[in-house]
């Protein structure tokens, strides 16, 4: 079993991967592989609406960040998510590669339990985590919860690691994903069937 882990920050070595670290971490204790990918510090292509990963069953742009998530992808259980708050709200590089991701590779992710996790000097991250969670909730993708929300707090690069509570919600978190997914393997139930896909338009 494998997990991939995001690291929606710029910044390799701050307190959002020091949060997925420690659930990395939990995770691996409990017999599951984990990689996490690092955000670049240079500007993310967004998504511009060409449908031509429709065509092509990727995305027409062929960047090192989403080639590394793509090819990661083919082999994982579980997908976690981690970004510090900006403007209340989820990094824009983030939510620009996990647009293109996620609408490319939709098929790929499917039914693989997620979590988001959100890191943060006072408040924003509750939003954080919505936003986040929306790309699982819309691809059929259990999220995976801990103690309490997926919060660590944090401002300059290390002050996470003061938080104590913070900390063992992570380590929760790797402990419960470790724990649905040795579930859902030793359960091996077909997945749920599907229906044909109805699209309501509001506006004729």
């Amino acid at each position: 079993m494998k997990v991939l882990l995001i690291n929606g920050s710029p910044r390799k070595e701050g307190n959002t991967f020091l949060a997925l670290s420690e659930v990395a971490t939990a995770l691996e204790q409990n017999g599951v592989e984990t990689h996490i990918i690092q955000l670049s510090n240079k500007a993310v292509q967004g998504c511009i609406a060409c449908n031509k990963c429709n065509e092509l069953g990727r995305c027409v742009f062929k960047d090192k960040l989403y080639e590394e998530i793509r090819e990661n992808l083919q082999d994982i259980d579980g997908l976690i998510v981690g970004s510090p708050v900006y403007y209340a709200g989820p990094n824009g590089s983030l939510c620009a590669i996990l647009d293109r991701v996620f609408y490319s590779c939709s098929d790929m992710l499917a039914y693989k339990p997620a979590a988001a996790i959100a890191v943060c000097r006072r408040g924003g991250a509750s939003a954080t985590i919505d936003r986040l969670n929306k790309y699982f909730t819309i691809n059929n993708m259990p999220v995976v919860s801990s103690q309490y929300w997926n919060i660590v707090h944090g401002r300059m690069p290390g002050e996470a690691a003061q938080d104590a509570e913070g900390l063992q919600i992570m380590r929760t978190l790797g402990k419960n994903m470790a724990w649905l997914l040795k579930n859902i393997k030793a359960g091996a139930q077909p997945l749920p069937e599907t229906e044909e896909r109805q699209i309501t338009n509001f506006i004729r």
